[in-house]
């Protein structure tokens, strides 16, 4: 079963100097039935303007991914640690007991375009933990990347959940499969273009629940970019 989220059923919050669309209930946007699927609890579409961005913030026992698609975000945090990420980079924060940090678009003309992703961890209370890896359009295109994962198999990033996360870039008329292994639970989201899930349409920033089904058959209808997350 396939049940589509349009994108114009997300949240919408605009701050001036960041535009954010919330799949799930999050922050100024309460939806108490959109508060999440499974493991996954948040996915923010952000727009952050130049010279602007996130002040310095808590976060506590949540596995944070961040999927930079266009621009770059400068990020810092209380123990130290900072760095940039951009388009094709993958960061990993598991926030554990608790970490302070900030995240600044510091281009002075280009706006910073990403995915804010949360996954509710199986452990809690470890020492907070950073990883980033970039993984390029071109090892993207036409495959399903696995780019986060609870083993850190195949060279991506290792969560503290078993969860697995896959990007692709498919062309137009491009398909790729992916089979499911039985109770499972995924959740599909278009960065951009026009997808068919089992022949069933998606547009740019729509989400897909599907649970109870065997496999599943991407075919992009243009070139298109989404996030697929296999869940327990």
């Amino acid at each position: 079963m396939i049940s589509i989220f349009p994108s114009s059923s997300r949240g919408h919050v605009d701050f001036g100097w960041l535009d954010t669309r919330h799949t799930f209930s999050f922050g100024h946007w309460h939806n108490p039935d959109r508060m999440g699927f499974h493991a996954l609890r948040v996915i923010n579409e952000d727009r952050v303007l130049p010279d602007n961005g996130f002040g310095k913030h808590f976060h506590d026992d949540m596995e944070i991914l961040t999927y930079v698609y266009e621009g770059e975000l400068t990020h810092q945090d209380n123990t130290g640690g900072g760095g940039v990420i951009r388009r094709g980079d993958v960061q990993r924060m598991s926030a554990g007991r608790g970490i302070i940090h900030s995240e600044f678009n510091k281009s002075k003309t280009e706006d910073c375009k990403l995915l804010q992703i949360w996954i509710i961890p199986n452990e809690i209370g470890i020492v907070p933990e950073y990883d980033q890896k970039q993984f390029s359009d071109e090892a993207k295109r036409g495959v399903l990347r696995l780019i986060a994962s609870g083993d850190g198999r195949d060279g991506s990033l290792r969560m503290h959940q078993d969860a697995s996360v896959y990007a692709s870039i498919l062309p137009a008329e491009g398909g790729v499969e992916l089979p499911l292994a039985p109770d499972r639970h995924v959740w599909v989201q278009v960065v951009r273009g026009h997808l068919e899930i089992n022949e069933t349409p998606l547009m740019a920033g729509d989400g897909a629940e599907i649970e109870a089904e065997r496999a599943l058959d991407f075919v992009a209808k243009e070139e298109s970019e989404f996030l697929v997350f296999d869940l327990p």
